[in-house]
């Protein structure tokens, strides 16, 4: 059995399963919560990418140096990767779930181009609000992506900002991550279902929902 140190995050510690989704009010809650586990990573030798919204991107840069971090020094030695979650995840202007399951893959720990032990990523999620079908694919997504995450030990931080996203889509995001942040504090998440339970469920919603548009139409 594999041990892993365990790394400080939002009053508490991440031990071997660590795809989170955080759950904010606001960006500077969300700064408030992150920059520690942030800057730690830093300090520690890992390697931080970002996928941060494209209006973000000054502000991201200006908070990590407000914490010490020298942004340009870290990117020019590959410690330090800063992308646009539209670039990201949404590139051709459509969001494939297979390109972005690979995409994770290659910047996973032992993957990824540099030599870096562990990779810290944050990811915000706000690109998945343009379009129904964005955020359907995105539920499913997350569910698949704990495949990747079981067999490395990178952290991971999905954000998602409350007022952004409808009910029903927190309960299906919360129910994909094993790990959760809520109210600024990381504790194991009671409403996480395993991908093959998850997305056996959600497939065949699709499909009903599929078949009651084609009954209506015709």
């Amino acid at each position: 059995m594999k041990t892993v140190s365990p790394i400080s995050l939002a009053g508490s510690r991440l031990g071997e399963v660590r795809h989170v989704c955080a759950f904010f009010n606001s960006e500077d809650e969300e700064y408030r919560v992150l920059l520690p586990f942030i800057k730690e990573g830093f300090e520690c030798g890992d390697k931080a990418v970002h996928i941060v919204n494209p209006a973000q991107h000054q502000d991201h840069l200006r908070r990590l140096a407000g914490i010490g971090i020298d942004t340009a020094t870290a990117q020019q030695s590959g410690q330090f990767e800063l992308r646009t979650n539209t670039e990201t995840y949404l590139r051709d202007g459509r969001f494939d779930q297979d390109r972005m399951l690979q995409v994770f893959e290659q910047l996973a720990s032992g993957n990824a181009k540099g030599g870096f032990l562990l990779s810290r990523m944050v990811c915000h999620m706000e690109w998945a609000t343009e379009g129904r079908s964005h955020v359907d694919d995105l539920i499913e997504f997350e569910s698949r992506v704990n495949d990747v995450w079981r067999r490395h030990d990178d952290a991971i931080i999905c954000t998602y900002h409350l007022a952004k996203f409808g009910g029903d889509t927190v309960i299906d995001i919360m129910r994909t991550h094993p790990m959760i942040i809520i109210g600024g504090i990381l504790q194991e998440n009671p409403f996480f279902v395993p991908p093959e339970e998850f997305l056996r469920e959600v497939r065949g919603r699709r499909a009903s929902r599929t078949s009651k548009s084609w009954q209506q139409a015709t």
